[in-house]
């Protein structure tokens, strides 16, 4: 089994579910995951991560996100984005100024609804079902971050920007939002995820590259390993007549370690812990009220 994250350029006419579900054929391995969902007609960045990996998945999902999008103004759609039912068609009479001054006033927090077409639930059902069936319920909005916008041009009634976001922020729901600021409604055209955490565009891999990749015998050297994520942590390793405990999960005491971690750690720090013969089995975490490190996510196999 490969245990370790690729970074997957999701082609467009995908979902995130049909990557993995393809990458579970091309490499015959059932426990595989991905890091956050794209829409179909979107394309980029998608870590996925393999085998013991997949512990990751909840925390790569939290990742800041940067994004590519092309805005289309003058049109409103039930999907937000130009594959929708178009709703509404305005002029763009608005100046370029004017459209650079209303997209930059988004960078900050700001409270964004979740559009109806998106897997996000309410009342235990996903928003996009209930919209298939012609529903449209209330949402609650959600505070986002817009780290950055940097408009790359503007040639009306387009508007390409690349955006730096919070998880969760919709650019679909953005440019809807800056559409109705302007006064002349607008959705999303194209939109290419560039970067989540450190996985981006440039080094990711498509699926047919994968399989050439796989072929060749290569794979090893397109992923990273579970500790290279955690490669910013100090390591601790444990003492020879301690691998049994640290191999069954149990907390970690400071004569336990080669390492003093009373007088160098601070509360809550998190650390790479090997076994006495330098094998990587997990993230502890420091609690320094009770001298001991404990399990935060054990990686062994």
């Amino acid at each position: 089994m490969f245990n370790g994250i690729l970074n997957i350029y999701k082609e467009k006419g995908y979902t995130s579910h049909d990557v993995v579900a393809k990458m579970r054929g091309i490499l015959k391995q059932k426990k595989i995951g991905h890091t956050g969902t794209l829409d179909p007609d979107a394309r980029g960045v998608l870590p996925v991560c393999l085998g013991q990996a997949t512990k990751l998945c909840d925390l790569l999902v939290e990742h800041d996100k940067t994004y590519k999008a092309v805005m289309l103004l003058g049109i409103e759609t039930d999907t937000q984005d130009t594959s929708g039912k178009i709703l509404l068609e305005k002029p763009v009479t608005c100046s370029e100024e004017l459209v650079r001054n209303a997209v930059l006033g988004y960078i900050g927090i700001y409270n964004q609804v979740p559009p109806m077409y998106s897997a996000r639930k309410v009342n235990g059902k996903k928003l996009y079902e209930l919209a298939r069936q012609g529903k449209v319920v209330e949402r609650k909005s959600r505070q986002v971050s817009v780290y950055d916008i940097h408009i790359e041009e503007i040639n009306l009634p387009e508007v390409t920007m690349t955006v730096k976001c919070s998880k969760g922020t919709y650019i679909r729901t953005l440019c809807h939002d800056i559409g109705q600021t302007l006064g002349c409604g607008g959705c999303m055209k194209s939109l290419i995820r560039t970067q989540t955490g450190q996985f981006r565009l440039e080094e990711s891999i498509t699926l047919s590259q994968l399989e050439k990749i796989r072929d060749e015998g290569l794979l090893e050297q397109y992923m990273i390993s579970v500790e290279e994520m955690f490669e910013t942590c100090p390591a601790v390793y444990v003492k020879k007549e301690a691998d049994n405990l640290v191999w069954n999960g149990n907390p970690v005491k400071p004569e336990m370690t080669e390492t003093d971690i009373d007088s160098q750690f601070e509360n809550g720090i998190r650390c790479r812990v090997y076994d006495s013969s330098r094998r990587f089995l997990g993230v502890y975490e420091f609690d320094k009220e009770n001298h001991r490190l404990k399990v935060w996510k054990m990686f062994q196999q």
